[in-house]
């Protein structure tokens, strides 16, 4: 059985629910298709959720990272593409906010996902789940931390795979702020478990 570390995060900004926190914790311990599901929360800090995935990652030796991150306004499941050297947006749940920052200032200006993020959409359609490719992860935490994870295994030369994939917001949390296009919880967590199904 091949282990999988899936990710999600603490509320931030003005989410008072944070639903890829609760699809981590729904999942954690399963056993999906071929993977074992080891679920870990990150921090909304730009100083510490690159480092606590990474810390994560040496622990639990995965087959593969996939990380997952709210994209609220968003309509449809959305993997991302690629991510980029920069660090930018709204203030982090510590109060820090960055512009036009560097994530490494050594770094390449951007990493490949390494999922299969087209055989991801293909089967979330396939099964009735709205899904699309995104080219921008944005410049906030999501980016940075499947920045992170990618380099960490181009520099130590891990045989992992590792990328990210956004989820609209859920209904519980549309709840809180009307204005949201939103998903049932139950749906959301299906599609990652399709996701994960078709995983190498």
């Amino acid at each position: 059985m091949k282990k999988l570390l899936l990710t999600g995060f603490v509320p931030f900004l003005d989410n008072p629910i944070n639903p890829t926190e609760e699809i981590v914790k729904a999942l954690e311990g399963q056993e999906i298709g071929n993977y074992e599901v080891v679920g870990r929360i990150l921090p909304v800090d730009f100083s510490e959720s690159a480092v606590q995935l990474e810390t994560y990652m040496d622990e639990v030796k995965p087959d593969v990272v996939m990380s997952l991150g709210l994209a609220a306004g968003r309509t449809k499941i959305t993997p991302e593409r690629i991510a980029i050297n920069c660090r930018d947006g709204a203030e982090d749940n510590q109060g820090v906010k960055l512009q036009d920052a560097l994530i490494d200032e050594d770094g390449p200006a951007g990493y490949f996902s390494s999922l299969p993020i087209r055989k991801f959409v293909d089967t979330l359609n396939e099964s009735g789940f709205p899904a699309t490719i995104s080219n921008t992860a944005g410049t906030y935490l999501c980016n940075n931390v499947m920045y992170a994870a990618l380099q960490k295994i181009e520099r130590e030369n891990l045989a992992m795979k590792a990328g990210f994939v956004h989820i609209p917001a859920s209904h519980r949390l549309a709840v809180q702020n009307p204005k949201l296009p939103s998903w049932s919880s139950r749906d959301l967590e299906e599609a990652v478990v399709e996701m994960i199904k078709v995983l190498d």
